[in-house]
């Protein structure tokens, strides 16, 4: 649905965007993550036709956008971090006005506002001076206004800064609920969101593509450790020893006490696996495992590696 080749922006002599290439599939929900400044509103204004590039080809449904503008604009509903919204209008007033902006047919006008009503639940808000909302009714107000004329693809940025967790919670559902029509770029520096939502993940970093992949490989247990949560019954500190004596572990970490079983993060070399032999010594000490299980790593601890990857290249680089 969305293809990104070779994208360059530069400012002067300072490049914004370094040969930034990649795809977003149709019905996905893309997590675009990256750093301040790292490239991600300019990608971003890029792909919805704020700015040109200084190279490179950006296709939308088809569509490229130095060749066919408006067509690439019809593609594509942009929510940007501040809501375009005019706050002297009602919601119906305000939504009137963008159908007159996109140019939808007369005849679709009325259905369609039903519909996004329904969909962003502010149909009991309609009557009312967006001024006077709460920021998690603007929201889905902006939400709406992204969503007039049914374009196939939403280029949300930072969709729920700023929200309390309830509304955060709603905001990500409402995420959810449009990826069946619609293919959506997700920006966000709240990465459990990315777990939440996304399907697929891009992160940039100075300009470049750092890491790119579907949320399941990301999360999938990497690095030079693997983790293992593992809950046994009996004496904590003998479980812990018990454990810690098993060849190839690293690290036994204590966390709770559930019901009558504790439960221990356990860390091994990335190539050893220990589930047997750390089965088989609790069991000679007669201590029951209730659970064990495989814990990936978080998208917070992926990102700062590969931040800091980036740092230490460069570092490297300048003493060079």
């Amino acid at each position: 649905m969305i293809e990104i080749r070779n994208l360059t922006k530069k400012y002067g002599q300072f490049t914004a965007l370094d040969n930034v290439s990649f795809d977003v599939k149709k019905g996905e929900i893309m997590g675009f993550l990256g750093p301040n400044g790292a490239g991600k509103s300019t990608t971003m204004n890029i792909l919805t036709g704020y700015m040109p590039c200084t190279s490179g080809t950006v296709k939308v449904g088809g569509f490229e956008i130095m060749e066919n503008p408006k067509e690439v604009k019809k593609q594509i509903g942009y929510l940007p971090e501040i809501p375009p919204l005019y706050v002297d209008m009602t919601v119906e007033e305000y939504l009137k006005f963008i159908f007159e902006l996109k140019s939808v047919p007369l005849s679709q006008r009325k259905r369609q506002m039903d519909d996004i009503l329904y969909l962003v639940k502010i149909g009991d808000m309609k009557k009312r001076l967006v001024k006077n909302l709460s920021k998690g009714y603007k929201q889905r107000v902006g939400f709406a206004q992204a969503l007039v004329g049914n374009p196939p693809v939403l280029v949300l940025d930072e969709p729920t800064v700023g929200l309390d967790p309830g509304q955060i919670v709603e905001i990500r559902r409402l995420i959810s609920s449009l990826r069946h029509d619609h293919t959506i770029i997700l920006s966000t520096h709240i990465l459990s969101e990315v777990n939440a939502v996304c399907s697929s993940v891009v992160m940039i970093n100075r300009g470049k593509i750092a890491a790119s992949g579907s949320v399941s490989e990301f999360t999938a247990s990497e690095g030079s450790v693997n983790k293992f949560v593992v809950s046994v019954v009996g004496n904590k500190s003998t479980i812990q020893k018990t454990i810690s004596d098993v060849s190839g572990v690293r690290n036994v970490t204590f966390m709770r006490v559930d019901k009558d079983a504790s439960l221990f993060t356990v860390e091994s070399a990335k190539n050893v696996d220990i589930r047997r032999p750390m089965f088989n010594e609790l069991a000679r000490a007669s201590l029951p495992i209730i659970e064990l299980r495989p814990v990936g790593r978080s998208m917070e601890e992926i990102f700062i590696d590969i931040v800091n990857n980036d740092k230490a290249a460069d570092n490297a680089g300048g003493k060079e």
